[in-house]
This record gives C-alpha cells, structure tokens and sequence, in this order.
C-alpha cells in the first residue's frame, strides 16, 4: 500500500504549475498594465480641463489668439523636451500621417505630450493633442497607454467622442487602431 507520492511524481506537478503560471502570468500583467494606464488616463481629464480654463483666462488677458494662448498655457504644463519615440496602433500597425508626433514634451507627472495646430481648422478641430500616459515607456500603443484629443476653439474632445459605442469597442480591439479608447475609456469601456 502505498502512502505518499514518489519524487517523480512530485516533480511532474511542479513542471506542471510552473507551465500554467508561465501561460496566464503574462496575460494578467497585460491586463493589469491596461487597467492601470486606463485609470491613469481617466485622472487626466481634470488637468485638461484646467488647461483649457487657462487659455479662456488668457482670452481675457489679451488680444486673443488661441494657437499662442494654447502654446504658452502647453509649455507651462512641460518640464522638458523628451526624446522622439515610435508608436504604433493597436493592431500593430504604424498610425496614419494625422496622427504621427515628433515634437514630444515631458511633463512634470513623467508622461509625455505632443500636439498639433492646424493652419486651418479640419472638421471644426484646431488640432489635436497626443497624450502618453506611463512617458517613452512602453508599449507606446494607441489605446494601450497613448491617447489623444481634437482641439475645439471651446473643448478638448476625447477622439471618436461621437461614434457609437460599438464603433468605440471594434476600434479598441487587437484588429483596431485603439484611437477610439480616448474616449471608450472614459465612459466605462474595457479593453477587449
């Protein structure tokens, strides 16, 4: 009659867990690394609310013209110029023209900003704002840990902000660019 298990047969098990926490450990880090930046990005919203307040104050202070206000009000919220840095979509692609930065700011929360003023409004917008919430860090993902805005003479405007939520969801999944999780997020999304 046998009492106990045989070393072997102890050894088998061990290789065994080992394999399973080496298949799920990475997919919970993943998901632990998204959900944190996700928070991260969340928190965000009140300093750009701050920022934009700022440039109405600047409206006030002066002949107003929003291309400088929103520039000096961006430079005061930087700390330093940060090293240029690809990023990528989500499905693993390399972003469109529209939404490639090369001028990257770092601000004094260590993520990094980047933004673009458009000569002439397009759609309404007067540019757009790229926001990396962990920095140069990666995965420098759209949707992942970067996110972005449309600049409004009178709002910032989470991206994708009015396409349906399904449409959010499909564009902050593997097979989308993660653009629309600028504002999927922000209304409770998860990333799929």
């Amino acid at each position: 009659m046998k009492k106990g298990f045989t070393i072997v047969e102890v050894s088998i098990l061990f290789v065994i867990f080992l394999i399973v926490a080496f298949l799920v450990a990475p997919l919970s880090l993943d998901d632990t690394m998204q959900a944190k930046n996700a928070s991260r990005w969340r928190k965000v919203q009140g300093d750009f609310n701050n920022i934009y307040y700022s440039i109405e104050n600047q409206k006030e202070l002066h002949n107003f013209n929003f291309k400088e206000a929103f520039e000096s009000v961006m430079s005061g919220e930087s700390k330093a110029e940060a090293q240029p840095y690809k990023i990528t979509y989500l499905n693993g692609t390399f972003p469109s023209r529209e939404y490639r930065f090369t001028d990257f700011k770092q601000t004094y929360s260590n993520a990094v900003v980047s933004y673009r003023i458009y000569e002439t409004p397009q759609s309404g917008a007067l540019g757009i704002i790229l926001y990396d919430v962990n920095g140069s860090v990666g995965p420098n993902v759209w949707g992942k840990d970067v996110f972005g805005y449309n600049v409004y003479n009178d709002r910032f405007e989470p991206f994708c902000k009015n396409k349906s939520v399904s449409e959010q969801k499909q564009d902050c999944s593997k097979s989308g660019t993660g653009l629309c999780c600028s504002n999927y997020f922000l209304i409770g999304g998860n990333f799929n």
